[in-house]
C-alpha cells in the first residue's frame, strides 16, 4: 500500500478503494431503485417486537399509518371477533399494542404516509379493513376477481402475495 500527501492529508491508494467505492455505489443505487419501484406507496413498517409478534403471527403486521386511530381503537376493542377469529391477548399487551397503533395511525404520527390513503374517509366512515379504504379500492380495481381467490393469494389482506416489499413498507406494483 502506498500513500502520498496532498495539502497535509494522506491519500491511500489501494485496489480495495475502488471495490469499496463500487460497493457503495451499488448499495446507493439499490436503495434508490427500491424506492422508485415502490411507486411512492411507502408506509413505515411495524418495528415494535411485541406488535410484530402478536399481529404478525397470523398475518402481515400492517403499518399503523394505513388506518386512522379510530379504526385501530375499534379493532383492538373487538379482538375476540377479529374478522372471524379470536385474537384476544392479555389486557396489558392489548393496551400497549393499541397505544402503538394509535400513536402512529394515519391521522396521527403516521403522516404524511397515510394521509393519501385516507382521502375521503371521515371518522364515522373509517373502516376496519384497509381493503375497504376508497384509495385502496381504486388502486386495486383492475385486479380480476379470480386473482383474489388464487391459492397463493386467498384474501385481499395478503399483501405479500403481490407486494414483495410489503414487510419493509413498500407497496409498489
Amino acid at each position: 500500500m502506498t500513500s502520498s500527501y496532498r495539502v497535509g492529508y494522506p491519500i491511500i491508494t489501494s485496489p480495495y478503494r475502488m471495490l469499496a467505492i463500487a460497493a457503495l455505489a451499488v448499495t446507493f443505487t439499490a436503495v434508490l431503485l427500491e424506492r422508485a419501484w415502490a411507486g411512492g406507496h411507502f408506509y413505515p413498517p411495524v418495528t415494535d417486537p411485541l406488535v410484530r409478534e402478536e399481529c404478525g403471527s397470523c398475518h402481515l403486521a400492517f403499518s399503523p399509518s394505513m388506518l386512522p386511530a379510530a379504526s385501530w381503537q375499534r379493532m383492538m376493542r373487538g379482538l375476540s371477533n377479529h374478522f372471524g377469529d379470536d385474537a384476544s391477548v392479555d389486557a396489558q399487551i392489548a393496551s400497549r399494542i393499541t397505544r402503538i397503533l394509535v400513536d402512529n395511525a394515519a391521522d396521527a404520527g403516521g403522516r404524511p404516509y397515510g394521509e393519501k390513503l385516507l382521502r375521503g374517509v371521515t371518522g364515522a366512515s373509517a373502516p376496519l379493513r384497509i381493503t375497504e379504504l376508497p384509495k385502496w379500492v381504486r388502486e386495486h380495481r383492475k385486479v380480476p376477481q379470480w386473482e383474489w381467490t388464487h391459492k397463493d393469494v386467498r384474501t385481499k389482506a395478503n399483501c405479500l402475495a403481490c407486494h414483495a416489499g410489503a414487510e419493509r413498507g413498500y407497496y409498489g406494483d
